[in-house]
């Protein structure tokens, strides 16, 4: 029995030291070298394009729409006049001029939101909408 009780102990130190010189005799560059097909460099260059001209979806908050172009501007003004770190767009859609308002990526921030402009413009709410990413500085 001990016969095969040392046999296994060599082997397993024989293991062992070969483990641990393979794991100690690579030199630490720091560098990592990346081997790769060369159609994954397009794949990703074509994923970014289409990203670039694909329009960011989220939520505005619509604060009025109506057929009178000038109400419209009137409560655009208003709003800018009550917030004016939150950007305001005006859109035509046949027959009606529409006010919406702010860049939010979630829901969540945009009910947020439309809890503050409800008491100045109590018929706003939340809409599906491209939105403009937030300029980096």
């Amino acid at each position: 029995m001990s016969t095969i009780k040392a046999f296994f102990l060599l082997v397993f130190f024989s293991f062992s030291a070969l483990i641990l010189r393979s794991q100690t005799s690579v030199a630490d560059t720091g560098k990592i070298e990346l081997v790769q097909d060369y159609k994954i460099k397009d794949l990703v260059a074509k994923h970014v394009e289409v990203n670039a001209k694909s329009n960011l979806k989220g939520y505005r908050i619509k604060i009025h729409f109506g057929s009178d172009k000038t109400k419209a501007r009137e409560i655009k003004a208003k709003f800018i006049a009550k917030f004016p770190d939150v950007p305001a767009y005006e859109k035509y859609d046949q027959p009606n001029f529409n006010i919406r308002v702010g860049d939010f990526r979630t829901k969540l921030e945009a009910y947020r939101f439309l809890k503050e402009v409800q008491p100045e413009f109590p018929s706003a709410f939340i809409v599906l909408d491209e939105i403009e990413l937030p300029k980096l500085e």
